[in-house]
């Protein structure tokens, strides 16, 4: 939903009647290489973009947190004590989930909470592949930091305290990607090894200045109706480096899950095993890739990114759900190969399951490819999309 600044602020003072304090920009997040890596202490190279949530927000008399977010109506969470701020069952996958976790975290950090008002509009749509709730969390983040940390907390500890209320209080058994991302901006490639420290390595990169634009494809499916299918996949992983000994499957050398693939294959099946070795192939192109875009060479990235999107499809297979009907995404991969006739790159983009595709795209050829994603999947399905590179943050209005 897009709206102005000062139509947010009519808004805020409409529902609040009061003035707002801060204004708070929270980017969503491309993933451009490293699908399903982070979680496995693997690498992945992610983008913020030129689409966020927008907020506002200021101090309450009361011990609220006030939220209006347009378009998903309104929340109350009562800061109470550390128990009241305890992940409910009945909260998951629930905005109100995030406000508790957020703030729960802040507590934990010794921070002293106070309420607040907040109304926020969100151009991130949900089941879009552009990860709003990391882009929702970071904006609750950097309002929480503003107002009761004086903005002391780093980008990279606003990250993790994300990524954690999303796993315990929201229930998705997120990586760091999409948080990492949103808080720190520009395009980064990351290493996940040790999960206690971000490594971030910023890249400088013009993909339109290479001749190519972004394009997020949305295939007309909410991939948040998925969410088992998405857990499945590092809940596979995981469990084929348990049976070798190991937590994540950064921690197992590639030849030892090849020598155990008859056992693999015996104790928890086929799929298993293929999400294994996509972690061990993707692993590899992520790092490749990176040398690519740091070295400037285009051509070679849209190469290994096309070797990425078919490990996506066959080995990971987070494209459709069973033999299912209904393909959109794989539908969507066909017919942007179709269009794109060898030039450019296409791929699975984010958890997958739905929600988006991704497509490297010749800039004389955007319009004739849009064009024709758009007569497949519906009017403004495909949207070119640049780089956000200041990431998740706050001003004093």
């Amino acid at each position: 939903m897009r709206v102005s600044r000062e139509e947010l602020k009519d808004v805020f003072v409409d529902k609040f009647g009061v003035e707002p304090e801060l204004a708070i920009v929270s980017p969503g997040r491309t993933e451009i290489a490293g699908n399903h890596t982070d979680h496995e202490g693997g690498h992945v190279i992610a983008a913020a973009v030129d689409r966020a949530v927008h907020g506002l927000a200021g101090a309450n008399e009361a011990n609220v947190i006030r939220l209006l977010s347009l378009g998903f109506g309104e929340v109350e969470v009562n800061l109470g004590d550390a128990q009241a701020l305890a992940p409910r069952e009945d909260e998951r996958a629930s905005t109100a989930a995030l406000v508790r976790g957020m703030a729960a975290l802040f507590v934990e950090q010794g921070i002293e909470p106070s309420g607040f008002n907040m109304a926020c509009a969100s151009e991130v749509l949900g089941g879009s592949g552009l990860s709003s709730s990391a882009a929702f969390e970071l904006a609750l983040a950097q309002a929480m930091n503003a107002l009761w940390a004086d903005g002391e907390l780093s980008a990279d500890e606003l990250a993790m305290m994300s990524q954690r209320c999303e796993r315990e209080w929201f229930g998705k058994p997120c990586g760091l990607m999409d948080q990492a991302a949103v808080a720190l901006g520009g395009i980064q490639h990351m290493d996940f090894s040790d999960p206690s420290v971000l490594v971030a390595q910023d890249i400088d990169f013009d993909f339109e200045e290479a001749g190519y634009a972004v394009c997020i494809i949305s295939v007309g499916a909410d991939h948040s109706a998925n969410t088992d299918d998405y857990a499945a996949v590092p809940s596979e992983m995981q469990a084929v480096a348990n049976e070798l000994g190991a937590e994540v499957l950064s921690q197992v050398r590639v030849e030892d899950v090849f020598a155990a693939i008859p056992d693999l294959r015996a104790t928890l099946g086929d799929r298993a095993v293929l999400r294994a070795l996509h972690y061990y192939q993707e692993e590899f192109l992520v790092r490749q890739r990176a040398e690519a875009l740091l070295a400037g060479d285009m051509d070679y990235f849209l190469v290994l990114t096309h070797l990425s999107g078919e490990s996506s499809a066959m080995f990971l297979q987070n494209v459709s759900v069973g033999g299912a009907a209904e393909q959109p995404s794989m539908l969507a991969i066909a017919v942007a190969q179709g269009l794109l006739r060898g030039n450019g790159a296409v791929r699975v983009h984010g958890g997958g399951f739905g929600g988006t595709i991704q497509a490297f795209v010749p800039l004389d050829e955007v319009e004739r490819f849009s064009a024709g994603m758009n007569a497949v999947f519906g009017k403004g399905a495909c949207a070119v999309f640049g780089v956000d590179h200041e990431g998740a943050r706050y001003e004093w209005l």
